[in-house]
């Protein structure tokens, strides 16, 4: 969540890249309630710079929940773990889809799950609404 100006190239390649889905809990921008977003994947806070690189697409929620962080506990090992990188890791081989939840495979996948609050009654009942993913 950053107020730096993204330019509207470089946020139009971002979305396309995403297929128009949010890059952490896979909600279509199409469904979503409010505008989904761009999200500096390491903040600038951190040293994220503004490059495709380090950009992701991603809906509201997930971009609030994430915020500045970088990382938390793994909730099966108590562990830190890094969040899940969507540049540099593959989706499917830290998460699984299970009918309207998303499940957490890797201390990454775990991780990110839990803090971006992925499978909250309220974000289940909006999959199940829309007929899942």
């Amino acid at each position: 969540m950053s107020n730096t100006y993204i330019p509207v190239s470089l946020r139009r390649l971002v979305e396309k890249r995403a297929n128009y889905c949010c890059e952490y809990c896979l909600c279509p921008a199409n469904v979503s309630l409010f505008s989904h977003e761009i999200d500096h994947i390491i903040p600038e806070k951190h040293n994220g710079k503004t490059e495709a690189d380090n950009l992701a697409f991603t809906c509201w929620r997930c971009n609030r929940h994430k915020g500045t962080d970088l990382g938390s506990f793994d909730p099966l090992t108590k562990e830190f773990s890094f969040l899940f990188h969507p540049r540099k890791q593959q989706w499917l081989e830290h998460f699984r889809l299970d009918r309207w939840g998303i499940i957490g495979l890797t201390p990454e996948g775990r991780t990110t799950s839990q803090l971006l609050q992925f499978n909250t009654d309220e974000r289940l009942a909006e999959r199940k609404k829309r007929g899942g993913f």
